[in-house]
């Protein structure tokens, strides 16, 4: 049986470093800028958005923003779990 255990950091880290790369191409590709899209999660700065995307300080989109972020971006959710 597996076990959560054995997933390493690094691969934990690859993981969110993926989302975020898929969240700036898909935001390039509708041609949002960080701070269009950071307004329209509600947030007043481009800081969630900017270190997510380049997973800075290991600082990630969580569940609920990459569901909102689809919806804005209008595209399926799973887009952000490919890889590239």
């Amino acid at each position: 049986m597996k076990s959560f255990e054995d997933i390493s950091e690094e691969e934990i880290n690859n993981f969110y470093k993926k989302i975020g790369t898929n969240v700036k191409k898909m935001r390039h590709k509708r041609k949002m800028t960080q701070l269009q899209l950071a307004q329209a999660l509600g947030h007043k700065s481009v800081g969630l958005v900017s270190q997510s995307e380049l997973y800075l300080r290991k600082q990630h989109f969580n569940i609920k923003h990459l569901y909102q972020i689809a919806y804005i971006l209008e595209c399926d959710i799973c887009i952000f779990f490919q890889e590239s």
